[in-house]
């Protein structure tokens, strides 16, 4: 099973509060006592700051008397806030957007959780990490590879384009696509022994949270190792992050496509490896680290410029 990560799954709650007439050191004693390095600042019931470690310390720098400062003199003002519905990715987007660490998360206008950077951390290291990844590269691609397989289908295209006709190089890519269909999800679940229900009985998959039938989140994502397999070489596993961000429906076609972002020496490179629907939109977005191996003298690969 796979949906998105959203801010309600991973945000802590119940949220430490604070009203704006304590003091710097009431906030201290309360960051001391509960473990934690920020409060929200509440007022009338409704939220009006967030008093965080950095904040209390900027006021000892800045005051004769920190210690009686009022938190709505040192608060930050106004927050950042969420939806306990939306995708964590976006969450971190607009964390960034706003320069900040940490999101109030609100419902109908009610404080119900606080989302962090290292919440993300904790749940999903790939959302964050992959922001830290430059995926815009100055090489354009020149040539097409075609790496040999052991067959094809009618079903199935594919399309390798690289930077350079004697290797690989940060700027490469591969695409794998396909429709999955229901002998497939079958087919899986017997392989892989995940006879979820959700997956194979639509009476049941009606009453999930999807209302109907999705695709193995696995199986969606072995589109990745097949479009790995289109690059020129015999490409080896090191790892694999995923973050599984929307459901894949029976009979939809699916694409993976792989960039390589990194090339870490040895043969080792890095890749963003992502799988879109047939609309286009992200259903899965990852990083691998693979090796890639010469391929053996019996192999073929066709190399061709792009006109």
């Amino acid at each position: 099973m796979s949906y998105p990560i959203r801010v309600v799954d991973v945000m802590s709650t119940p949220v430490v509060t604070a009203a704006p007439n304590e003091t710097v050191a009431d906030a201290a004693g309360t960051f001391l006592a509960a473990d934690i390095n920020s409060v929200v600042v509440v007022e009338d019931d409704e939220v009006v700051g967030i008093a965080t470690g950095t904040d209390l310390i900027r006021a000892l720098d800045r005051s004769e008397s920190p210690r009686e400062k009022l938190l709505a003199d040192v608060m930050s003002a106004p927050v950042a806030t969420t939806d306990p519905a939306a995708e964590l990715k976006d969450a971190l987007e607009t964390m960034h957007d706003h320069g900040v660490a940490r999101l109030v998360v609100v419902e109908d206008g009610r404080l119900v959780g606080l989302v962090s950077t290292d919440d993300v951390i904790r749940y999903a290291p790939q959302v964050f990490h992959r922001r830290t990844l430059a995926t815009d590269s100055e090489s354009t691609p020149q040539y097409r590879a075609r790496q040999e397989t052991e067959y094809e289908h009618a079903d199935w295209t594919f399309e390798c384009s690289t930077v350079s006709a004697d290797g690989l190089s940060v700027g490469d890519r591969a695409e794998f696509s396909k429709h999955l269909s229901e002998a497939d999800v079958r087919s899986f679940a017997t392989a892989s022994g995940d006879t979820n229900r959700l997956h194979l009985d639509e009476r049941y998959a009606g009453e999930t949270r999807f209302g109907r039938r999705i695709a193995h989140g696995t199986l969606v994502s072995g589109l990745i190792s097949a479009a790995l397999a289109r690059l020129p070489g015999v490409t080896i596993y090191v790892s694999q992050d995923l973050a599984f961000l929307g459901p894949v429906d029976l009979g939809e076609r699916v694409t993976a496509v792989c960039e390589i972002v990194g090339e870490i020496g040895d043969r080792k490179f890095e890749l963003t490896t992502d799988v879109l629907d047939s609309d286009g939109e992200r259903v899965i977005e990852g990083e691998a680290t693979v090796l890639v191996d010469d391929s053996p003298e019996t192999a073929t690969v066709e190399v061709e410029t792009i006109a």
